[in-house]
């Protein structure tokens, strides 16, 4: 008799939209994923992403993707040794304690991660300040939102998104401006265009790329890249122009406006144009329909946040919102979409070195002050924090001696690539908090397995500041443990070492504790979450703030749908705040020398490097390809499919180029999901990126790079698609990465194949390497003598490996392109399962021979 079906609440752990779910368990096994119907953020709906979760938990994912149990490297590059717990911990605090003995509490660092818990990161924030001493702790949310925090907090005076999701079915105008949603957050985007089509919601989309939410709009403004600044100003300008700026609420409710309004008519709406690449006409239009509808709503993400003036980005749009009195009702307001499961959770923890617990100031004494005293503690420190990049340029320069990384990966994420590799190969003790082998885990020295989705109980906070407790469905694997009971165990062994006095700061018996100690110290805050505890969210989520005395205070026991809506604001006056903006384009321009602006894109079925989703057998990761305009792939000297030499400042990748029409001249664009694993033998895409950032905000302008692309002449070519078994496919694209990381181009990809997998492989060199190629159809299965078509004149061979009456395998050689186009037909052929045993050997190489002679 089968075990009983169990289901269990919980949130995603992909984007910050913060889809509820509910976890179907059976035998301790984690067996399905259906969305929550009664979750207020999706209400059942869910993206492909968040509907495969089941299969990231699969047998062949645990044994071969998962971190299970403590290891430890005796010397850096050589294959790690189990340890028991007890003794990584300990290990670990020696080494910390070592470093804080002979150079000081800011010799070490801890890098966090959007994708942990609330209660971890408050573990973590805890133990960085009040034990170690120092500010030394950041988040990947750096890289994320870092501007949408001071954008918020310069103009409306806290960290505070004041929309909720219900805004999307309220508002007549969208404006999407910096983001994708369709792709980075499609449930969202799912749910305005329904009200597009119950209301006829106008839509305005912002976008360099003729993306899927731009090809749903009213109104596509294509700007040139990096010119953002230029079309929020042109905007106000036109709005000052036409009377259309509500005179009565900027005098009730702002400051600071008539500086505002005087840069805004200092720049010609004729130079905006010619600054942003588009029609005055166009930038007009915009302006009514934001400023003429009864409830204008704007969205933005990574396209405004990841901009050396990324803050200036976001609070020139707060502007217009302030300006135009859309903020405060319902289908109004400025509203920034998380990039991660609860990047909101961290910064209201204080999970970057810029801030501290509870929207406080660590350079604000008073702050420290009151913090120290909560938590029992003498005094915190005062010493500025080190920023994501400011971190690991430290670690570069031999200042930090320890560094804690906890479910993140810099070796993939984070810009300029060989600095980040320097700087971790500096590092003398590093260590890897992680589910996942990374691109930096291969290059720890100690290894902590966490447990991870599914497994852990805790609370995330998503983008309309509403709490969702993620409750276990199923124990973690192996020696897995909570990220937040790593943190306390380890904070219990330094303090042994360093401070005995402070390791009952760290003796919480549970998850619950943990947030229950840290929601006590939001009480008078903006985000006061007192009211809030695991069993109230154990019924359902509540928006903050939801302050202790709620009931008797009349406020609704679900929190806070909308903030600001009395026209006060979380400033000093009450008033919000016009600030100073320069007006500027990207840190660097394009040029002579490299002169394609490079942009970075989200694919709709991937998650940052893929480390969880690329293992879902039915979400394909596609090979790394660079998109260009045609006109500027002509002028490199390129045809479509051919491989190029794509070049910056920090250095160079080898990848095929696309023509595509979704882009403007002079602009490519690369999906930023392919890190050193899926392109064997580099960096990944990230080698690429600038270290400029927002002078503000220290977020690293990851979305703008000047490149340039050049033919690259390979004699040798190869393409490789094979269908495998599910269970064979993580450890061969491993032996597989292996294998062709020595070739001067090499990609990996995978794809869906029924009940199987997909693989792809792309490679070209300056030779045919005889041996490798016997090894790689070994591994793939396709046996010496298999069905195969040579052309002599175009020197292409051609080989079919036919299983059962099934396409098993599709391999060409000497072909001088990727053949792009012809790949998705191959892979809907071996992914079918369909008979083709009788059909001829041309007809299925049909796709890719075209009208080539035989």
């Amino acid at each position: 008799m089968d075990a009983p079906l169990a289901e269990t609440r919980s949130t995603c752990p992909y984007c910050g939209t913060g889809c509820g779910v509910l976890v179907q368990a059976r035998a301790g096994r984690i067996v399905g994923v259906r969305g929550d119907p009664d979750h207020p953020a999706n209400f059942g709906k869910l993206c492909p992403k968040g509907a495969s979760l089941a299969q990231t938990a699969q047998p062949e994912v645990l044994m071969h993707a998962r971190l299970l149990r403590p290891q430890a490297r005796p010397d850096r590059g050589v294959a790690p040794q189990a340890l028991g717990w007890d003794a990584a911990l300990e290990l670990a605090a020696e080494r910390f304690a070592a470093a804080i003995r002979d150079h000081g509490p800011d010799s070490v660092g801890f890098y966090v991660s959007g994708q942990l818990l609330t209660e971890d990161y408050y573990a973590f924030n805890k133990l960085a300040r009040a034990l170690v001493g120092t500010n030394n702790i950041d988040s990947n949310s750096r890289l994320c939102m870092s501007s949408a925090v001071v954008g918020y907090k310069r103009t409306l005076g806290a960290d505070a998104p004041p929309c909720n999701y219900e805004d999307l079915d309220h508002a007549d105008c969208v404006l999407v401006i910096g983001a994708n949603p369709a792709a980075a957050h499609p449930v969202l985007f799912g749910r305005l265009l329904e009200a597009r089509r119950a209301r006829g919601t106008k839509l305005i989309v912002a976008d360099p790329r003729l993306t899927e939410s731009a090809r749903s709009a009213d109104l596509h403004l294509a700007l040139r890249p990096g010119t953002d600044l230029y079309l929020l100003g042109a905007l106000l300008g036109v709005m000052l122009r036409d009377a259309l700026i509500d005179e009565a609420y900027i005098a009730a409710h702002t400051r600071g406006f008539a500086a505002a309004a005087a840069q805004a008519r200092a720049l010609p709406l004729a130079e905006a144009a010619r600054i942003t690449g588009l029609a005055a006409g166009d930038i007009e239009r915009a302006a009514r329909l934001f400023a003429r509808s009864a409830a204008t709503l704007s969205l933005w993400c990574q396209g405004l946040n990841q901009s050396s003036h990324g803050s200036d980005n976001s609070a020139a749009l707060i502007h217009l919102h302030l300006a135009t009195g859309q903020i405060g009702r319902p289908g109004t307001g400025p509203f920034s979409l998380t990039g991660q499961p609860n990047a909101m959770g961290g910064r209201e923890t204080g999970s970057m070195a810029t801030l501290l617990p509870g929207h406080r100031d660590p350079q604000d004494a008073a702050d420290r002050a009151e913090l120290a005293r909560l938590w029992g503690v003498e005094s915190l420190p005062s010493a500025a924090g080190l920023p994501a990049l400011e971190l690991f340029e430290a670690a570069a320069a031999g200042r930090i001696q320890a560094l804690w990384i906890a479910c993140t990966n810099p070796a993939y994420s984070l810009p300029d690539q060989a600095l980040v590799r320097k700087a971790l190969a500096a590092v003398p003790f590093v260590v890897v908090q992680e589910a996942y082998a990374t691109e930096t885990t291969a290059l720890a020295d100690l290894l902590l397995p966490a447990a991870t989705f599914g497994e852990r109980c805790g609370t995330m906070t998503n983008s309309e500041r509403r709490v969702s407790l993620s409750q276990p469905a199923v124990p973690p694997p192996g020696e897995a443990r909570p990220d937040w009971a790593i943190a306390a165990q380890f904070a219990r062994s330094l303090a042994a070492r360093i401070a005995p006095a402070r390791a009952g700061l760290f003796d919480w018996p549970d998850a619950a504790a943990v947030f229950a100690e840290y929601t006590a110290l939001t009480a008078g805050r903006d985000l006061d979450i007192a009211g809030l505890d695991h069993a109230r969210l154990a019924r359902g989520p509540v928006q903050w703030p939801l302050r202790a005395d709620a009931a008797a205070r009349g406020t609704a026991d679900t929190g806070t749908a909308r903030l600001y809506t009395d026209g006060r604001y979380a400033t000093a006056d009450g008033r919000a705040q016009f600030v100073q903006i320069e007006l500027r384009a990207a840190a660097v321009a394009p040029s002579a020398e490299f002169p394609l602006a490079l942009t970075s894109v989200r694919l709709r079925d991937q998650w940052h490097g893929g480390s969880r989703s690329a293992m879902a057998a039915t979400l394909a990761m596609p090979p790394a390809v660079l998109q260009v305009a045609p006109a500027s792939l002509a002028a490199a000297g390129l045809a479509d499919g051919e491989l190029a030499r794509v070049s910056s400042a920090q250095g160079q990748l080898t990848l095929p180029v696309q023509a595509s029409d979704t882009l403007p001249e002079g602009v490519a664009a690369l999906a930023m999901h392919h890190g050193a694993r899926w392109l064997p033998g580099s960096l990944g895409i990230n080698l690429l990126s600038t270290r400029a950032r927002d002078p503000l905000s220290r977020q690293p302008e990851l979305k703008h790079v000047p490149v340039r692309v050049a033919p690259l002449a390979l004699p040798w070519h190869t393409a490789l698609l094979a269908r495998v078994p599910r269970s064979r496919v993580l450890p061969l694209l491993e032996v597989l990465a292996r294998e062709i990381e020595p070739l001067r181009h090499a990609a990996l990809a995978r794809f869906p194949a029924g009940d199987d997998a997909g693989v792809l492989l792309f490679a070209a060199h300056g030779e045919r390497p005889d041996r490798l190629m016997q090894e790689l159809r070994l591994l793939l299965g396709i046996e010496q003598g298999a069905p195969s078509l040579a052309e002599a004149r175009s020197g292409r061979l051609r080989c079919l490996q036919i299983s059962a009456g099934r396409l098993h395998a599709v391999v060409l050689e000497g072909v001088r392109r990727a053949d792009l186009a012809a790949w998705p037909l191959y892979q809907r052929l071996v992914a079918s399962g369909d008979d083709c045993s009788t059909r001829p050997l041309r007809e299925l190489f049909a796709p890719e021979l075209g009208s080539q002679p035989a």
